[in-house]
C-alpha cells in the first residue's frame, strides 16, 4: 500500500507531541446517498410501537335503522330522552367516532438493511469526518482546531473531571463546538416538551477512544458532546441527520485501531467506483482526444418559414397575382404619401383664391338688404 499522510498528534496542552499515519479508511469514497439512505432506516429502529384503543369511538350501543327511513344507513345510538340518541356512531365521520383505519401496533416499525450497505456507510462517514470543508460545512465551529482530523494523545483517556475536560478541549481549540451547542440550546416546539424531551441542542464535537478509563464521566456531562468507543462506530453519531462531516477528536490509540479494524485483517473497505473522478479532465486528454472521431460539421442550412401574409416574396411562391397586387398597392400609397403635400397645396390656394371676393359679396349683400327703394336713383343698384 502507498504511503499515506502523516496526522499530528497533540498533548492535552495543545502541543504536537508526534506524529501517526493516516487510517487506510479515511481515504474510503465518499457517498453521502449510501450514507443517507442507512441512516434513514437506521433511525427507524429505536420506535416503539403505538396505536389508539380498539374501543376508542365503540364505547356506545348502535345499530343501523336499515332503509326506508329516508337517514343514512349508519349505525345510530339507540334509546330516548336525550339529545345522543338517534346520532350517528362509529363511523369516521360521526362526532365522537373512530378515525379511519385505527392505527395498529403491528405496523412494520423496524427496518432490516444489508451488512455490507452498513459498512459503507460507516466508512464514508469516517471519510467525510477527515475532510475540513465538510465538518466546516456540517456547522461545527473549527475555525482555532490546527489540524483535521483532531488527534490528541493516549492520557485524554484518563481523564476524570469535567474541569480538565473542557481544559483540553480548550487546549485544542474544540471548545468553541461545545460553546456553540451549549448556546443553541432551547425548549422543544411541539408536545415533545411534555414527554421528557424538553430541550433541543445542536451537536458538538464527538469523542472517540480506544479504552474508557475514565473518559466516559469526565465528557459526558458537556453540552452537544458525545462519546463513542471505536469498536463501537454508530452512524447515527458520524453523519447525525444524514449529513456527513461530524467534527470528530480521536485518541490516538483509538486512530491507530481503525486499521485493524478495516483493511485486510478486518472489514473490506469499499472500493471507490473511479480512480479519477475528474471527467473533464479524462475526457480532454490526450489518451481520449487521440482516439475520437472529429466532431461533424452541419453545415446543411435550415432556412426560417416565412409568413406569406406578411413576406410578399413568400406570398409570390404561392400566388404571383396576389402578391402583384399587394405591390401596386404599397406604391399607391407611397405615391400618395408623395403627392399629398402638393394637394393640400392646390387646396389651400383654391381657398385663398375664394377669399378674395368674400369681402366684395358681402359688401353688396349689406348694400341691398337696406330698406328703401333700390330703384331711387335710377341706377337699379348698380
Amino acid at each position: 500500500m502507498a504511503a499515506r499522510p502523516l496526522v499530528s498528534v497533540f498533548s492535552l496542552a495543545g502541543e504536537k507531541a508526534g506524529e501517526t499515519s493516516l487510517p487506510a479508511v479515511m481515504t474510503a469514497p465518499l457517498r453521502p446517498d449510501i450514507v443517507q439512505f442507512v441512516h434513514t432506516n437506521m433511525n427507524k429502529n429505536h420506535r416503539q410501537a403505538f396505536s389508539v384503543s380498539v374501543r376508542a369511538g365503540k364505547t356506545v350501543s348502535a345499530s343501523s335503522w336499515g332503509t326506508g327511513r329516508a337517514v343514512a344507513r349508519i349505525p345510530r345510538v339507540g334509546g330516548g330522552g336525550t339529545s345522543r340518541s338517534g346520532q350517528g356512531a362509529f363511523g369516521n365521520m360521526c362526532r365522537g367516532g373512530r378515525m379511519f383505519a385505527p392505527t395498529k401496533t403491528w405496523r412494520k416499525w423496524h427496518r432490516k438493511i444489508n451488512t455490507t450497505q452498513k459498512r459503507y456507510a460507516v466508512a464514508s462517514a469516517l471519510a467525510a469526518t477527515a475532510v475540513p470543508a465538510l465538518v466546516m460545512a456540517r456547522g461545527h465551529k473549527i475555525d482555532d482546531v490546527p489540524e483535521i482530523p483532531l488527534v490528541v494523545d493516549d492520557s485524554v483517556e484518563s481523564t476524570k473531571k469535567t474541569s480538565a475536560a473542557k481544559d483540553v478541549l480548550a487546549a485544542v481549540g474544540a471548545l468553541d463546538d461545545v460553546e456553540k451547542a451549549g448556546d443553541s440550546k432551547k425548549i422543544r416546539a411541539g408536545k415533545g416538551k411534555a414527554r421528557n424531551r424538553r430541550y433541543v441542542l445542536r451537536r458538538g464535537p464527538l469523542i472517540v477512544y480506544a479504552n474508557d478509563d475514565g473518559v466516559e464521566r469526565a465528557f459526558r456531562n458537556l453540552p452537544g458532546v458525545e462519546l463513542c468507543n471505536v469498536s463501537r462506530l454508530n452512524l447515527l453519531q458520524l453523519a447525525p441527520g444524514g449529513h456527513m462531516g461530524r467534527f470528530c477528536v480521536w485518541s490516538k490509540s483509538a486512530l491507530e485501531s481503525l486499521d485493524s479494524i478495516y483493511g485486510n485483517s478486518g472489514k473490506g473497505l469499499p472500493e471507490p467506483q473511479m480512480d479519477n473522478a475528474d471527467l473533464a479532465r479524462i475526457i480532454n486528454s490526450d489518451e481520449v482526444q487521440s482516439v475520437c472521431k472529429p466532431a461533424k460539421a452541419f453545415n446543411k442550412k435550415y432556412l426560417r418559414k416565412k409568413n406569406a401574409v406578411k413576406n410578399v416574396k413568400a406570398l409570390e411562391k404561392l400566388n404571383p397575382y396576389a402578391a402583384a397586387a399587394r405591390i401596386a398597392e404599397t406604391r399607391a400609397v407611397e405615391a400618395r404619401a408623395k403627392s399629398r403635400s402638393a394637394v393640400l397645396a392646390k387646396r389651400r390656394a383654391g381657398r385663398k383664391e375664394k377669399k378674395q371676393y368674400k369681402a366684395a359679396g358681402q359688401a353688396f349683400y349689406n348694400k341691398v338688404s337696406q330698406q328703401g327703394d333700390v330703384c331711387e336713383d335710377g341706377q337699379f343698384g348698380l
